[in-house]
């Protein structure tokens, strides 16, 4: 069964890539500097920690990098037998991601607030995380819509402004209708890291915040699944 298609796919990949924007929120400013979607960041990050400067971790950006290319491979795997069995593997991808996110909730409570979490329970969260970001980056690859990658904004923001009247690139799609949606895109992954920052000032416990993002893609399964079955038996 094909996932959603149209404006209700990009309502639906620029609500994740909210989502992605809390999440690297939560792990970057509460569990660590180390980033869970966005593993350029993590390259980088790895490369400053060996070089010894500005006393960036190494083992974080380590388990990060590592969780992710395992999910990835995880949610190839899954997403691919699911399509082969002819069942929706869209929001089986999404119910996997959110009971992985559950998982890093789990990992990242903390008993005692005022010691903080202790570095176990932290690198399980931010591996559980990372691989539920892998899964939802093969996730986003198979959807293939344009301009919503959901967990990196670079390209996007590339095409949005190389294809705006200012860049004036047709390759780009200068006279196009995709500005919206490329700056939707942009504005989402903004909008998320600001939000999940904003909590996280409020002193808001980093497990409150993964159980709400969970409980988001949870519920985007739920979406998908409905559409994705109203679509199959429109088409029948």
């Amino acid at each position: 069964m094909e996932p959603p298609t149209g404006t209700a796919l990009t309502v639906i990949m620029v609500g994740l890539t909210v989502a992605t924007g809390v999440l690297d929120a939560v792990s970057f400013l509460a569990l660590g500097h180390v980033f869970t979607g966005n593993q350029t960041g993590n390259l980088l990050l790895l490369g400053f920690g060996i070089a010894g400067q500005g006393g960036l971790p190494v083992a974080a950006p380590v388990v990060s990098l590592g969780a992710f290319v395992l999910g990835a491979v995880l949610g190839a795997r899954l997403e691919s037998a699911v399509a082969r069995r002819r069942r929706p593997w869209f929001p089986s991808a999404l119910a996997a991601e959110a009971a992985l996110l559950a998982g890093a909730a789990a990992a990242a409570w903390e008993p005692d607030v005022a010691r903080g979490l202790p570095p176990g329970p932290r690198a399980a969260a931010i591996g559980l995380m990372a691989v539920a970001m892998g899964v939802r980056n093969v996730t986003a690859l198979r959807v293939a819509a344009p301009d919503l990658p959901t967990t990196v904004a670079t390209r996007v923001m590339t095409s949005l402004v190389g294809g705006s009247p200012l860049g004036h690139d047709e390759r780009l799609g200068y006279g196009t209708r995709a500005g919206a949606r490329r700056l939707a895109s942009v504005g989402a992954m903004f909008a998320g890291g600001l939000v999940g920052a904003a909590l996280i000032g409020l002193r808001t416990r980093p497990v409150l915040v993964l159980l709400l993002v969970a409980a988001f893609v949870a519920a985007t399964a739920l979406v998908v699944s409905g559409l994705t079955r109203r679509r199959a038996a429109a088409g029948d």
